[in-house]
């Protein structure tokens, strides 16, 4: 085998599949990337067996030929050599790395024992949606996903389809996150639970790519496609849970209040928040008073009032203050809604004028 290549193209397509390849120590050969050399294209690819990806660059192809070489240090290596073209050649089973400047010897892996890279032929399961929708969507709701796999089906990130929509939606059994895109067309077929540490890897790609992106899946995987790069993803054997049925119909308190007041406000209360990072959230539409409180015995206390436009009845709730403000990040708009149902039940924060998102988060029981 020999080839050569732009060292930038090779650079990072090989960043971006190092960081899925496997920390197995059981399995050295999940440590490496595979280097496929053909017609005249290289591929790399990468596998932890959860998920895994093959990125197809252009290069000038001498010599066909196959090889597995551990993902970090070519990484490293790639990342510090300064020439702009570099030359790769198998000698004596390992591979050798050559440019103007230097030259390094990287032993290899049995490329026989790389796994195969599942490929999906059920085309007709597909849908196409543009990488930024792709990434928007994943993104606005991933944060609410458990982080322990001990109920695997909420640590994951769950999409379905209704009508010309597609909805992300991630929860932990205390904040749930619900995002929509439009489809230019219909797919009712669509329900995928993806793991929240292939979400993380699959936004991670397609954040830095533009254009649309294939999606397709099966029973047991779902694949990502879009112009030479292919991730696939095991997906979760599971039932999603019917979030729907906590989803409040209505709302008897209403808050509107400005976006960056109220993460500020957030943000000083915090400072007096608890170990538990309580904090009171008072709406009185009588007085038209809209309070954020916290205490904290070691530290002190702290009462700040936000102006607001609010409506209902009066309420006193008290929140993680972290889970309220972790959905700042999918609020897009000027104005925010805060839609409450009295006491003991969750909040619902949303953009004014905006029905792509909707955010519920669980009160605290004192």
């Amino acid at each position: 085998m020999r080839f050569e290549c732009e060292k930038e193209k090779i650079k990072g397509a090989v960043a971006l599949a190092e960081k899925m390849t496997g920390k197995n120590v059981t399995l050295p050969v999940l440590q490496s990337l595979l280097f496929v050399a053909q017609h005249k294209s290289l591929k790399i690819r990468a596998t932890n067996l959860d998920i895994g990806i093959e990125i197809e660059i252009p290069a000038k192809i001498e010599t066909e030929g196959i090889v597995a070489v551990p993902g970090a240090l070519v990484n490293q290596l790639l990342s510090n050599i300064p020439d702009k073209t570099i030359v790769f050649e198998l000698e004596n089973g390992n591979l050798l790395v050559a440019t103007k400047n230097s030259n390094a010897v990287i032993k290899s892996y049995p490329y026989d024992d790389f796994p195969t890279l599942p490929t999906i032929h059920q085309k007709k399961e597909s849908f196409v949606v543009s990488a930024e929708k792709l990434v928007s969507g994943l993104r606005n709701v991933w944060y609410s996903a458990a982080q322990s796999d001990i109920k695997p089906e909420i640590a994951s990130v769950y999409l379905y389809g209704e009508g010309e929509e597609v909805f992300f939606v991630a929860t932990d059994s205390f904040r749930l996150a619900e995002k929509s895109i439009a489809l230019s067309v219909k797919n009712q077929n669509i329900g995928l639970i993806i793991p929240f540490k292939n979400v993380i890897e699959i936004v991670r790609v397609f954040d830095t790519i533009s254009g649309e992106v294939t999606v397709s899946w099966n029973t047991n995987q779902v694949s990502f496609e879009h112009e030479g790069v292919y991730i696939t993803s095991r997906l979760i054997d599971g039932i999603y849970p019917d979030y729907k049925q906590i989803m409040p119909k209505g709302h008897t308190t209403e808050a509107v209040v400005l976006r960056q007041d109220f993460l500020n406000a957030l943000k000083v209360s915090n400072l007096f928040s608890d170990r538990f990072n309580q904090i009171t959230l008072s709406v009185n539409p009588r007085s038209k008073k809209f309070e954020l409180r916290s205490k904290n015995p070691d530290i002190g206390e702290n009462t700040i009032r936000v102006d607001a436009a609010l409506s209902g009845d009066p309420v006193d709730l008290n929140f993680n203050h972290k889970y309220i403000i972790d959905c700042f990040q999918s609020l897009s708009k000027d104005s925010i809604s805060i839609q409450l149902n009295g006491a003991g039940k969750p909040a619902i924060i949303k953009g004014v004028g905006d029905r792509s998102f909707a955010y519920l988060v669980m009160p605290l029981n004192q």
